[in-house]
């Protein structure tokens, strides 16, 4: 194992939430490349933003010591996660993306919910 991997392997890269939200972030950048220019500063910015909100909030939340303050970090990353549930849908109703890259997207949005919602269970408990 080179020492790459084994930093890589440390804190937030070990959590499955984290790894959905940066898999879901990554494809919502590619995706969004293909908006219209017109949307750079709008439905672009804007979802793209919320989407890294959501794994920034889970790496940020991670390295703090106090329980109550992580849960509040992962509370940050579930109210992007859900804003970015609408912005699709806007970007899908809108002809932004095709019908499968919207439900790609929308899994792995379902998915990521999924996850924090069980960690912030599991971090509400030890509080």
């Amino acid at each position: 194992m080179s020492m790459y991997q084994s930093v890589k392997e440390k804190g937030y890269k070990k959590l499955e939430v984290w790894k959905k939200a940066h898999q879901f972030v990554i494809l919502v950048y590619r995706y969004t490349k293909s908006f219209p220019g017109n949307e750079e500063y709008g439905l672009t910015s804007q979802l793209r933003r919320a989407a890294l909100s959501v794994s920034a909030n889970i790496v940020e939340g991670q390295v703090n010591t106090s329980k109550k303050e992580f849960l509040n970090f992962l509370n940050m990353a579930n109210r992007s996660l859900v804003e970015t549930e609408y912005l699709l849908e806007v970007a899908f109703e809108l002809e932004y993306l095709t019908k499968d890259k919207y439900d790609e997207l929308d899994a792995l949005r379902y998915e990521t919910g999924i996850l924090l919602n069980g960690l912030s269970r599991s971090v509400r408990i030890k509080l």
